[in-house]
């Protein structure tokens, strides 16, 4: 099948939440795409530490031509150029301006800074990429003094 018409995406990204209205509509908040990750310490590592982190992700679609069953996959590419698992889903196109809304919750392990890349494929094309980078701050601090214990 060839993208030129349709589906079309209509919004690619992350965020920390979604509304979804009576209506179908939905309102993006806090949209995301650089993820700040602080060890504070006195002795806070030199290369940052793995850590957990949920967003939402959220893919809107446009059908156009596109009528039918169709396969999302999300494809997350490293800032090694590493590629893990794909998240995948199904989709029904309903054909013209018919819309097809993917929320995802997005839980994920991040294991280096940098920029990440979340390629989205239908049926197995490529039609567009999420970036998200990731950066490491270190805050070396020492820890307060101890109250003498009475």
């Amino acid at each position: 099948m060839s993208f030129t018409d349709g589906p079309y995406v209509q919004a690619a990204c992350f965020c920390e939440q979604v509304i979804e209205g009576k209506d179908g509509t939905l309102s993006l908040i806090r949209i995301v795409d650089i993820l700040w990750h602080n060890e504070v310490g006195p002795n806070p590592p030199a290369q940052m530490p793995n850590f957990p982190f949920q967003l939402k992700l959220v893919l809107m679609f446009k059908s156009g031509r596109a009528e039918g069953r169709s396969e999302v996959k999300i494809v997350p590419s490293l800032p090694n150029g590493e590629t893990e698992t794909a998240v995948v889903q199904t989709v029904h196109f309903e054909g013209d301006e018919k819309g097809q809304n993917l929320i995802v919750q997005f839980a994920y392990v991040f294991r280096y800074e940098g920029l990440y890349w979340f390629n989205v494929l239908v049926d197995e094309e490529k039609i567009t990429a999420i970036p998200l980078r990731v950066r490491y701050q270190r805050v070396v601090a020492s820890m307060p003094p101890q109250s003498p214990q009475v």
